[in-house]
């Protein structure tokens, strides 16, 4: 099929049209207790049509690709612009559609056709009996999953972009249990990436397996995480739920523009805020990057067409901007990021995550702890829980280790932590730099109405804050 053949029948007298292709190839395994306890796979091929006439703009789908029923979905979705139009309280042009030509190739090696279910049921089998380390390891999963999407996008104004992305995860988990109550340890937070099969290592996997499993046993005679206000040491594959919830979702566009009410609320950040409001300490340096090669949500341009570039969001703590599309930066008159995105062809791009991350600083983990008299050193996210205006939180960690005059002492359980977003921010002391830094993603971001679910990325150094309300389990 040629989409720019296609695109050229479609003299329906509109200001704008684009053809979106996504073709999607998915596949995933998962293993229980060295049992299969599933294979999935899918394929999914589609057209998202999308017309602007007279400022307004609108959507139609299908997956037919005969030009006589893409002819029919585009007259559909200029009907409802022109019927927008009456009632419209902003008009787009195509500043909101820039032109672009190019193309993306996520960095994988081995892509979906070489997905061996036989051979990577091996694989997790191998892994949950890794796990298997004591008779009171009681639960042990392993789960492979692998997604291959490529998109075309033509437009009426010359845009033609071609992105071929590949993405790959894979988790691990054990739960041990005794009289004493349960104890959980998961991997698999920084392997989300876009990599492919040669990205799995089964002597470094098997390696990670026996750490949780024996971390999980060890929880089990742990100390209780104490109830007090103390320094707290967040690792990496915390901190990606920290700049999620706390930085992502607050600052996208359309949550502040009030879009997302109604399914997952608002955001406590005012368009007034945008340049003024102190985020976070001085070193808090956070930027939405899609250009950085194979991580999870790196891509050339978004799902209108609008060219990929990295952007800082909060620059030496100070807001500088949101993540939102040439729309609702419009509609605020504010500035955004290309970030207009979609998890399929019959879903219309809307403000989204991509890579957020925190930069680096110039602290060694040694150097961090050497700083807290007492605190609490937290890894790997366990329970999450934030209100409707992402501002006030609670997160839940797996693991935790007391620190005492400069170094980690006593293992502690059902460690957890709250706060408030902007002084929670306020409270950064220091920001590990590249020897604690790592890349990680999330594939189940859900947003939207209908729900999007979407592949996000994060990376972040180990970051320490300062007199944080900690407690244990159950308070």
């Amino acid at each position: 099929m040629n989409l720019k053949q296609l695109l050229s029948t479609l003299t329906i007298g509109v200001d704008y049209v684009s053809l979106r292709e996504v073709y999607t190839k998915s596949a995933s395994l998962a293993v229980r207790n060295e049992i299969l306890e599933g294979f999935t796979s899918s394929e999914d091929h589609g057209l998202m049509i999308e017309v602007m006439v007279n400022g307004q703009i609108a959507y139609g789908a299908t997956n037919s690709f005969e030009p006589s029923d893409v002819l029919k979905t585009a007259l559909k979705a200029k009907q409802q612009a022109q019927a927008a139009r009456s009632k419209g309280l902003y008009h787009f042009s195509l500043d909101q559609r820039p032109a672009l030509i190019g193309e993306y190739l996520a960095p994988a090696q081995r892509a979906i056709e070489y997905f061996n279910p036989n051979e990577l049921t091996d694989l997790l089998v191998s892994l949950s009996a890794a796990m298997k380390t004591h008779e009171h390891v009681l639960s042990r999963t392993a789960n492979f999953s692998m997604t291959d999407t490529f998109t075309h996008f033509v437009s009426s104004n010359g845009s033609d972009i071609r992105q071929k992305i590949i993405r790959s995860a894979l988790g691990l988990s054990a739960t041990a249990s005794n009289e004493k109550g349960s104890q959980r340890r998961s991997f698999g937070n920084d392997f989300s990436s876009q990599h492919g099969l040669e990205a799995i290592d089964k002597n470094k996997l098997i390696i990670q397996a026996d750490r949780i499993a024996n971390e999980a046993l060890s929880l089990l005679d742990a100390q209780e995480c104490p109830t007090e206000t103390m320094d707290l040491i967040l690792a990496p594959d915390q901190m990606f739920l920290q700049i999620h919830e706390s930085i992502g979702h607050p600052l996208e566009l359309d949550r502040i523009l009030g879009d997302e009410r109604n399914y997952a609320g608002w955001s406590f950040v005012k368009p007034s805020d945008f340049g003024v409001l102190r985020y976070g300490s001085d070193l808090m340096n956070v930027t939405f990057d899609p250009t950085v090669i194979g991580q999870n949500a790196s891509y050339f341009a978004d799902d209108i067409g609008a060219l990929a570039k990295k952007e800082y969001l909060i620059r030496k703590g100070i807001l500088e901007r949101g993540l939102g599309s040439l729309e609702s930066q419009k509609r605020l008159n504010l500035p955004g990021v290309s970030s207009q995105r979609a998890t399929s062809w019959n879903r219309a791009p809307i403000d989204r995550m991509a890579n957020v991350n925190l930069e680096p600083g110039d602290s060694t983990f040694a150097d961090m702890l050497s700083k807290v008299e007492r605190g609490v050193f937290m890894k790997t996210t366990r329970s999450w829980s934030i209100d409707d205006y992402r501002n006030k939180f609670q997160f839940g960690c797996e693991y935790a280790q007391l620190i005492e005059n400069g170094k980690l002492t006593k293992l502690l359980k059902n460690p957890n932590y709250r706060g408030i977003t902007a002084p929670f921010w306020n409270q950064l002391k220091m920001v590990g730099d590249h020897s604690t830094f790592e890349v990680g993603g999330l594939s189940n971001c859900g947003k939207g109405e209908p729900n999007q679910v979407i592949f996000v990325g994060h990376a972040s150094p180990a970051c320490l804050f300062s007199q944080i309300e900690v407690f244990g389990g159950g308070k």
